[in-house]
């Protein structure tokens, strides 16, 4: 079954200016959308912490800027963009009790409404639009007249405009350029975390650390090891990006070609497959989202600590730094 599509040309943008937006949180994401959807045309303030850091670049940047409970009552749609473990507190005490009768309650992830951390009324829409990729490429490319595609869903239409709603804050934002893609909280939910534990994150990572290992641990200098490991990856993803599988393969040696098709399953095989479906089993059934939530609540923003300190102090990182030194040396970002 094909997936539901929709373009720019599908979406009259006049349709949500009848409504205001609340962007709740100014961080990578928050920061993009907001002014993304403000140079679209449409009607935008920004929800924050009166102390928090973001309040006066959100002013400086030409928003609205009040707390949460404030912009929550001044709006239609409350778009909520701060972190996942900081919605259902924030729900509680700022935007649930300011919630007015038909408005829209919206997201850029489904954790919360899925796993039932933040539980909205019957009497509001409940909407989401998931760009896919990060805050910083959702602004780039919006001003360079392009965009990032995002995943749409409704989770509940109470004012029969629900569908009208998120479409008008996708396209704000850009995204119908890219195309938008029907989804649900669930689906959302669900495949967004699996792509980050066992590939786009967590795979990738443990893939380049064991591969650089392996090299080193037969004697190969560690520097050969992290371009052949580490730096090339990023060759090797934009082709895979723009082409796709094949045509990365028809962009690189015959040697690489045959190595990769061959030697590829070997190593990420059948049993690799059956961890993947472990990890998913977890998402699905909630035990993640438990283990999650229990960690954030012990330990807050220190829950990655332990795991972070053990990859800082990897000898990938050190060669890392020395190796964008070399390439790089007037980039201080990169070192």
């Amino acid at each position: 079954m094909k997936a539901q599509r929709w373009n720019d040309d599908d979406i009259n943008l006049d349709e949500v200016k009848k409504d205001r937006i609340a962007v709740i949180g100014y961080g990578i994401q928050g920061r993009a959308q907001a002014n993304n959807m403000k140079d679209s045309g449409l009607d935008v303030l920004v929800g924050l912490r009166r102390d928090g850091k973001s309040w006066d670049i959100a002013a400086k940047e030409g928003h609205k800027v009040m707390t949460a409970a404030e912009a929550t009552k001044a709006a239609n749609i409350v778009h909520v963009l701060v972190p996942d473990m900081e919605q259902s507190t924030l729900y509680k005490t700022e935007i649930g009790p300011n919630l007015s009768e038909g408005a829209a309650l919206s997201f850029s992830h489904g954790a919360a409404v899925h796993w039932k951390w933040v539980e909205p009324p019957g009497n509001i829409d409940v909407i989401m639009v998931a760009p896919k990729g990060p805050g910083q490429m959702v602004r780039e490319l919006f001003l360079q007249g392009f965009g990032t595609p995002s995943l749409v869903a409704v989770e509940r239409d109470y004012s029969t405009r629900a569908w009208v709603r998120v479409l008008g804050l996708a396209k704000g934002i850009g995204s119908s350029r890219a195309g938008l893609i029907k989804t649900t909280f669930k689906e959302e939910v669900e495949t967004d975390w699996f792509g980050e534990q066992v590939d786009l994150c967590g795979g990738t990572h443990s893939l380049i650390l064991n591969a650089f290992e392996t090299l080193v641990e037969a004697g190969y200098q560690p520097e050969v090891a992290y371009f052949e490991c580490l730096h090339e990856l990023k060759l090797i993803v934009d082709l895979v990006h723009k082409y796709g599988i094949t045509g990365m393969y028809n962009r690189v040696s015959e040697t690489a070609r045959y190595g990769g098709l061959t030697r590829g399953p070997i190593v990420i095989d059948e049993e690799s497959k059956k961890k993947m479906k472990r990890v998913l089993d977890e998402i699905q059934s909630g035990t993640f989202a438990k283990e999650w939530v229990s960690v954030y609540e012990k330990d807050g923003k220190n829950s990655f600590e332990t795991f972070m300190k053990k990859i800082q102090g990897h000898d990938i990182e050190r060669v890392g730094v020395e190796m964008r030194k070399m390439m790089w040396p007037d980039d201080e970002e990169r070192n």
